[in-house]
């Protein structure tokens, strides 16, 4: 019994140590003239830190682009995007076959069948999806990162226009502006594309936000010349999905796929300097999906009935959040945070109904973190009198404080916070790009982190141990 107890414990501590907390939001829009003005309370230097410490470990792992996988889309050419829907697996019943088959057999071979929520892992080795989300971190981040010390620091500012050339802009590397063979569903009766996989592409949003910063603070590195390339490509982009039938339909999806959409579109026309665009896109999904993705109590129905409602709420309200924050910025005199829904729910409405249920109860303990960004944004808006969203925080995810969405999401709800101040200062550019983003700033929420996998895991099997 002692050698199994030892083991365990060695073996589930083991894991303990190589876990991570958060490093990537569902989305984000960022005022770039939030960012560009500095000032930021001192009690935002943990969060500050963080963000450089993001920069820097992302961009240990770029440039990405689209023709480094080693599939070739339909098109013959592996400058076009290309992913396989997730949750489509493969059934060989009646495939006719007396031994098993190769992958590439059973891609054409197989009939392919949705499990709902059910991740197919195969889909990874075509990962033009993941790179797409990382680079559009790296983007992000190193532009905020550059923002914050541009006045001595260009390290950040390279980066970012770095990974948006490699990605978008050089001949070698580019991706060519349309998502035709987005989540293609293999399979002998499969098809090229989906409308679904237009959803591949939200983080749009994220290099909006990093070509304003780049752009407003008047980068040396985002010179004329690459704006104008950018803006070329973003307008042809912003054609395939107004007029391709895969992308109409996706933004007709009533679930978080169409607000999703909306996030990318409008993303887009800031990009091309299009603002009466961009609000005109934002309007249409307060005015039609968003008005009917809630109930009276803040439930979202369609997103509550899929196999992980914890995450799809968390989900759907960043999707709403980045809308709101894109016409708020494009319309300064908006009133779209007081937008309701059919029923009369607003984003707050359905933040509070997420807050009262917890991920484990549905068995998504490691999508908690995914609700945290939200609690602060509508904190930030809405304020918070009772101190309900900051007690929240407190008590879910200790250290906070030093996310990047505590300080993206400033306001008085998080002026009475009082953090330790970081190590090195936050102008530093870190010395190492390869440890977790849980530093001594964060020492607290690194804690949190490692009991609650102890808690959850670890625990059971020793007195599992000690039983036997």
């Amino acid at each position: 019994m002692t050698s199994t107890f030892l083991l365990i414990l060695l073996l589930s501590l083991s894991l303990l140590c190589v876990s991570e907390a958060q490093t990537s939001y569902a989305n984000e829009f960022v005022d770039p003239d939030y960012i560009l003005n500095g000032n930021f309370p001192g009690n935002t230097a943990s969060a500050q830190k963080t963000i450089g410490d993001w920069a820097t470990k992302l961009a240990a792992d770029g440039p990405w682009s689209v023709t480094s996988k080693d599939a070739t889309p339909p098109s013959g050419t592996k400058h076009d995007y290309m992913s396989w829907a997730p949750y489509w697996w493969p059934d060989c019943s009646e495939a006719g076959n007396s031994t098993a088959l190769p992958g590439t057999e059973v891609w054409t071979m197989c009939r392919y069948v949705r499990q709902d929520g059910k991740f197919n892992p195969d889909i990874r080795n075509v990962n033009d999806v993941g790179n797409f989300q990382t680079m559009t971190d790296a983007v992000f981040y190193n532009a905020m990162a550059w923002a914050l010390n541009r006045s001595s620091q260009t390290y950040f500012s390279r980066n970012a226009v770095r990974f948006i050339q490699a990605w978008f802009l050089d001949e070698n590397t580019r991706m060519n502006p349309n998502l035709n063979y987005a989540q293609m569903i293999r399979g002998s009766d499969g098809r090229p594309g989906s409308p679904t996989g237009v959803l591949d592409l939200k983080g749009m949003a994220k290099i909006a936000s990093a070509i304003l910063i780049l752009r407003r603070g008047n980068s040396p590195d985002w010179t004329s010349d690459l704006d104008d390339q950018m803006v070329s490509w973003a307008q042809e982009h912003t054609h395939w999905l107004e007029t391709s039938e895969n992308a109409l339909a996706e933004g007709h999806a009533e679930n978080n796929h169409g607000s999703f959409y909306y996030n990318q579109l409008a993303g887009l026309k800031l990009i091309v300097n299009d603002i009466p665009g961009a609000i005109n896109v934002t309007s249409t999904y307060f005015s039609n999906q968003f008005a009917s993705q809630m109930v009276a109590s803040g439930e979202q129905p369609l997103e509550a009935a899929r196999t992980r409602p914890y995450h799809y709420r968390a989900y759907n309200i960043a999707a709403m959040i980045t809308n709101a924050r894109i016409e708020k910025y494009a319309n300064p005199s908006s009133d779209v945070w007081n937008r309701t829904s059919s029923t009369s729910a607003t984003i707050k409405t359905a933040l509070d109904y997420a807050m009262t249920h917890r991920a484990a109860d549905s068995g998504e303990a490691e999508y908690a973190i995914e609700l945290y960004p939200n609690v602060a944004a509508v904190a930030s808006v809405y304020g918070d009198e009772s101190g309900t969203y900051l007690e929240y925080l407190r008590n879910e995810e200790p250290g906070f404080y030093g996310e990047p969405y505590f300080m993206l999401s400033y306001g008085t709800w998080a002026a009475s916070e009082q953090t330790p101040l970081p190590n090195p200062s936050p102008s530093q550019i870190p010395k190492s790009t390869s440890g977790s983003k849980l530093t001594a700033a964060n020492g607290a929420a690194a804690i949190n982190v490692i009991m609650s996998r102890f808690l959850q895991f670890t625990l059971p099997l020793v007195l599992l141990s000690l039983m036997s």
